[in-house]
């Protein structure tokens, strides 16, 4: 049955959507071929509305209509997906005042129950799902690409010896890993590094991969996977890390994180959190909030802050490797949509465009600028024993295996036990 043609109001709606987002160089299509928004000619690609039915969405939320109705294909997006919500993206402003639709949109809050439940939701889909289109050691947060050529492989394994070299580990210490994800972190440090392990995280399923891994190579001695939360971390520790948790924790609870590192790092101990992040305090995007990462919070480094500054701890090093994310998503992208057919049998084909505008618009949230990815070393305010310079973070040497013995004890951690199976 054909459909009616666009009221009047409808299509100045569209245009009004299109003007306050910036004039991106997208056109728009509605439902009867009627064309607004960007000239084709200067057009990177062309938003196509499919039905009237799309338009009550798109004025309560347009990030949750779009995301929506992408997902459920009544809205098809024409042209590289990526480039196209980058267009929109980078068009946007950057800071968005608090309108009358956030006030009616509730937000997950970061209660031990909460949090639990926003793990489920989003790791806990299944590690099939996830060996189609990750690295071989699963590992699910930004990369570092030392070089534009690396492979996905490599600029994970130097993602690892950046953050090793940053924390400066050394044969022996002892390190707690907060929100280890499926342990490829942990793995590198005990077997490169000689680092003892002990490392939280509230997903079976990304526990059951660590520990099967651990035992695969030996490393059940070394390597201790505890399925709880960070506020429940015990003993004391040569150093502390946290790669990818941060956005999940809440502004709300970086006090109980800060009081969780002063309790348990050592007198000489340093630490390092890698985050998604945002220049200014902003919420997530409704869509992202409620159907990707139920209670996501990027940061900003000011709220940061709020971590360090109640402990005294000082900042000795930031780097924000925001491309290298854009990078690794692509890499991502590149693999989720190789593997489509086989996540569209194990779901369906409305959860194959669903992660799949997750992926691009991601990629499109780096590139523009609206999502940073920070890396923030700190130490004890009165640790002397910091180096000078930051020269021996970036002459890298490929990691090789360490194969000295170990001591027995978990030095410095209290109550060691073996990875449980």
């Amino acid at each position: 049955m054909a459909l009616r043609k666009a009221f009047g109001w409808e299509r100045h709606c569209l245009q009004g959507l299109w003007e306050r987002a910036g004039r991106p160089s997208v056109q728009l299509e509605l439902w009867d071929g009627t064309r607004l928004g960007a000239a084709a000619e200067s057009a990177v690609g062309r938003v196509v509305f499919r039905d009237p039915g799309v338009m009550a969405g798109l004025i309560w939320d347009p990030s949750l209509a779009l995301g929506d109705r992408f997902s459920d294909g009544r809205i098809v997006i024409e042209g590289d997906l990526p480039a196209v919500l980058t267009a929109i993206f980078s068009a946007m402003p950057h800071q968005r005042k608090r309108s009358w639709r956030d006030w009616f949109v509730a937000q997950r809050g970061h209660s031990f129950g909460e949090s639990r439940d926003s793990v489920y939701h989003h790791y806990d889909l299944g590690n099939e799902f996830y060996r189609l289109w990750l690295d071989e050691r699963m590992a699910y947060t930004c990369a570092y690409y030392e070089h534009p050529e690396m492979s996905l492989e490599q600029a994970q394994a130097a993602k690892f010896d950046h953050v090793c070299r940053k924390l400066r580990l050394q044969q022996g210490d002892v390190v707690a890993e907060a929100g280890c994800g499926w342990g490829g972190l942990a793995l590198h440090m005990a077997q490169h590094y000689g680092a003892r392990v002990r490392a939280y995280n509230l997903s079976k399923e990304q526990l059951s991969f660590a520990r099967q891994r651990a035992r695969q190579e030996g490393l059940t001695d070394r390597v201790e996977f505890v399925e709880d939360d960070y506020r429940n971390i015990t003993g004391k520790y040569d150093a502390f890390v946290s790669v990818g948790m941060l956005e999940h924790v809440g502004v709300d609870q970086f006090a109980n994180l800060s009081k969780t590192i002063d309790r348990v790092l050592s007198e000489s101990g340093r630490g390092l959190i890698h985050t998604i992040g945002r220049n200014a305090a902003r919420r997530l995007d409704s869509w992202t909030e409620q159907r990707i990462f139920p209670g996501a919070e990027p940061p900003s480094l000011r709220q940061m802050m709020d971590i360090f500054e109640p402990c005294c701890f000082s900042i000795l090093d930031v780097e924000n490797l925001r491309l290298h994310y854009a990078q690794t998503l692509r890499h991502w992208l590149e693999r989720y949509e190789a593997a489509a057919p086989q996540i569209e049998a194990m779901f369906d084909a409305k959860f194959v465009r669903m992660w799949r505008f997750y992926l691009a618009a991601s990629i499109a949230a780096f590139v523009s600028g609206h999502l940073q990815l920070f890396q923030v070393v700190f130490s004890r305010a009165n640790n002397n024993a910091v180096p000078w310079t930051r020269d021996d973070i970036y002459r890298r040497q490929e990691a090789q295996p360490f194969t000295d013995p170990m001591p027995e004890s978990f030095a410095g951690a209290s109550s060691w036990k073996p990875a449980r199976s």
